[in-house]
């Protein structure tokens, strides 16, 4: 995770921030979260929050709407764009994860591989 952060500072001046590539893969996982559902799972002030999301907005890679179900609810959605920039983003890190796993051993690479269903039922406990 470490490494994954430390690249995508290096390439702010691409796309995407870590809490706005946090944020938009949330918002792919669960469209039409509210405010406060990206809040607690990005672990942001709402204001900070929300001043993030005004970013994305004014990028065109989220979209802000009333709900049909509830009118006091503001939900939030990825547009196409923005789905696009997430789709590259996952890209990059896949295969700068893929080059940093190649420098590794045999053996080192088998401990990856037994250690991988932990990680995987780790972070989908974090997701939901």
């Amino acid at each position: 995770m470490r490494v994954m952060r430390g690249e995508m500072r290096s390439r702010r001046g691409g796309e995407l921030s870590v809490p706005q590539f946090r944020t938009l893969a949330y918002l792919d996982r669960r469209p039409g979260s509210a405010l406060l559902d990206v809040t607690a799972h990005i672990g942001l002030t709402p204001p900070s929050l929300s001043k993030l999301i005004d970013g994305l907005i004014a990028r065109k890679l989220v979209t802000r709407q009333i709900s049909s179900a509830d009118r006091r609810r503001i939900t939030l959605s990825l547009t196409a764009q923005g789905r696009a920039i997430l789709q590259r983003s996952r890209k990059h890190m896949r295969i700068r994860l893929g080059e940093t796993l190649a420098t590794l051993t045999e053996a080192e690479n088998a401990t990856v591989q037994e250690a991988l269903p932990v990680l995987e039922r780790a972070f989908l406990d974090e997701v939901e």
